[in-house]
Parts: C-alpha cells; sequence; structure tokens
C-alpha cells in the first residue's frame, strides 16, 4: 500500500512539486480559495494520511493527532511551532518539524519596514495623500521619529527582545543607522556578550533603555504576556514597540490602553494574540501600524519554506529522521517505532 501525505491548505507550486516526485500519494484538502477544513474534516482526512504538513497559523489540536496511530510525523511549514502541543506530540510519538533558516532575513526585513513605518507614520501619511486632504504645504506634517542620531546626534538605542536568528539579522540591519544595540535573551547571554556592537541587559533595563523594542522571541508558557502593563509602564513616552514574533507575548489589551494613554509612543504589529482578529480598539488609533501577519511573505522565502516542509514531511514518510526536527527525542521511542511497523 502506497503511502500518504496530507496537506490541508493551498501549498506553494514549488513545494507540491517535491511531493509529486515522491513515491507517495499526495492529498490537498482545502477550499477553492485556500481555506483550511474545520476539525472534523481534518480528523477524517489524517485517519488516512501517513503524514500531515500544516501551516504554523493552523491550529492542530490533540483531537487530531491521536486519531491516527499510523501517523508517522507533522512537517510544519513556518518556523514557529506553537500550534501543535509538542509534548502531546511527543507522548504520542509523532515527530514534529519546523523550517527554520529560510525565512531569516525576510522576516527581518519585515520588522525593519514596520519599525521605518511606525517611526515615521509612513501608512497615515499615504492615507492622507490619497484623500484628498493635501490641499497645499502647511497640511498635517505627520511628525514622526528619528530611527538614525538625527539633528541631536544621540544614538537611538534597539532593544532585541530574543537574540535567535532572527534576532541577529534584525541588529546587523541596525549598523546603518548607528543604533546603540541591547538585547535580553537568558539562554543566549553568553551570544549577546560576546557579539560586537551589542550588549546584554535584563528586560526591565532594556525596556526603559530603548527607543525601539523589537520582539524576536518565540512564545512558550514563559513568554506568553511576556509584555504587559507592568512592562509597558517601564517604556519611554517616546518609544515604540514592534511585533513580528508571535502576538501572545504581548497582552494586547494592555498595548491598547498604553497606545490610548500615550504611556509609549506607538506600535507596529504584524500579529496578534486572536488571529485574525486584533483586539477592538486597535484599529481606531493613529499611533499604530498595523499588518495581516506577512513576515515570511515573499514569493522566494514562502517557496523555500514550502520545499523545506515537503523534504521533511518525505523523511519521516520513509521513517527517517528529517533535518528539521523540533523533539529530535521520539526517534527510538516504543511508540514511534510502533508507528512506522517497527
Amino acid at each position: 500500500m502506497s503511502k500518504k501525505i496530507l496537506v490541508p491548505w493551498a501549498m506553494p507550486e514549488i513545494g507540491r512539486a517535491i511531493l509529486r516526485n515522491a513515491k507517495a500519494e499526495v492529498a490537498f484538502l482545502h477550499g477553492p480559495g485556500g481555506e483550511v477544513p474545520g476539525i472534523a474534516e481534518l480528523i477524517e482526512g489524517t485517519l488516512h494520511a501517513d503524514v500531515l504538513i500544516t501551516r504554523a497559523d493552523h491550529a492542530i489540536p490533540r483531537k487530531v493527532m491521536s486519531a491516527n496511530p499510523r501517523l508517522r510525523g507533522i512537517a510544519n511549514y513556518g518556523v514557529g511551532y506553537s500550534n501543535i502541543d509538542i509534548a502531546y506530540a511527543t507522548e504520542l510519538g509523532i515527530p514534529i518539524t519546523n523550517t527554520p533558516g529560510v525565512l531569516t532575513e525576510t522576516t527581518a526585513d519585515l520588522s525593519w519596514a514596520l519599525l521605518m513605518a511606525t517611526a515615521r507614520q509612513i501608512p497615515q501619511a499615504h492615507r492622507y495623500t490619497l484623500s484628498g486632504e493635501w490641499k497645499a504645504l502647511g497640511g498635517r506634517t505627520f511628525m514622526g521619529l528619528d530611527i538614525g542620531p538625527g539633528g541631536s546626534n544621540r544614538p537611538k538605542v534597539l532593544g532585541i527582545i530574543g537574540f535567535g536568528r532572527i534576532g541577529q539579522a534584525v541588529a546587523r540591519r541596525s549598523r546603518g543607522f548607528k543604533m546603540k544595540v541591547i538585547a535580553f535573551d537568558p539562554p543566549l547571554k553568553a551570544l549577546i556578550e560576546k557579539t560586537r556592537g551589542v550588549s546584554y541587559r535584563d528586560l526591565e533595563d532594556l525596556l526603559r533603555e530603548s527607543d525601539f523594542v523589537s520582539i524576536h522571541c518565540p512564545l512558550s508558557a514563559e513568554t506568553r504576556h511576556l509584555i504587559g502593563e507592568k512592562e509597558l509602564k517601564l517604556m519611554k513616552p517616546t518609544a515604540v514597540l514592534i511585533n513580528a514574533a508571535r502576538g501572545p507575548i504581548v497582552d494586547e489589551k494592555a498595548l491598547l490602553a498604553a497606545l490610548k494613554q500615550k504611556k509609549i509612543a506607538a506600535a507596529g504589529l504584524d500579529v496578534y494574540e486572536k488571529e485574525p482578529h486584533p483586539t477592538p480598539g486597535l484599529f481606531k488609533l493613529e499611533n499604530v501600524v498595523l499588518l495581516p501577519h506577512i513576515g515570511s511573505a515573499t514569493e522566494d522565502t514562502r517557496g523555500q519554506m514550502a520545499v523545506l516542509a515537503a523534504k521533511n514531511a518525505i523523511a519521516m514518510l520513509r521513517g527517517k529522521k528529517p533535518k528539521n526536527i523540533v523533539n529530535p527525542e521520539v526517534f527510538g521511542s516504543a511508540d514511534y517505532l510502533r508507528r512506522i511497523g517497527k
């Protein structure tokens, strides 16, 4: 019997081509507009699959993972994997993979684009220009914030929360703006301290000192609501918060209050606590820039993510250890061996 890979979303063609070349049956399960299936339909599809390729924004409940005792693995399309209960998957003997590396530079670019657009009110000025309200010089001036030293000749401070691949890429991009860079990431403190041009700070000190705070840590029990009312109060009233990591890292209601009360100057968000539904009230603010979770959204990057997810899926289909395994301890376990028939 041929083995089957289930893809319940509209995968880029370059990834589909990789799957077609594998000696396996591939089933695509999604709506005409790329809509992902409901839970009941996903469970039914998973019952007849050996490997599942899912997107990082598509939650995979426990009942999906436990539905099929033959499920050999889940290949996640995305660097993050908070959509999957990794501990439960490991308990069941299911390997989980992700797609790190290929989206590092693209996401760092987006973070900087968001930072610059927020600091200089680019979307607001764009809407004003299109509206026809701009009749002559002397209209709205859209006073922004300097990113480089500016007229004061004082280097601005960029605080980076999370110093993994993307955090490091964001730091590299700051050099052209002659910024002072500080970072918080306890597990990577030694790396930060030996990185040229970057200084380590505890979270509270980073928030007090920074002109721009950019979040790049993964979502976990420890980082959920890492930035809340208490932390926002530590920031400068002229500071900008950027989040292109995961929405629940920031307490969105506390952020809304801080922005309305001008406790901080502005925020740029690409991610939200309950996507695709940002906290009511954010849309009404003038001191925010909001994007629809497009951090890795370039043709090249999304294509390479699909290639990597497909290769990970094929490896698991064949009972091999894939390159990008999130829970490597699962290999060799009795539960995993039963799944692959050994």
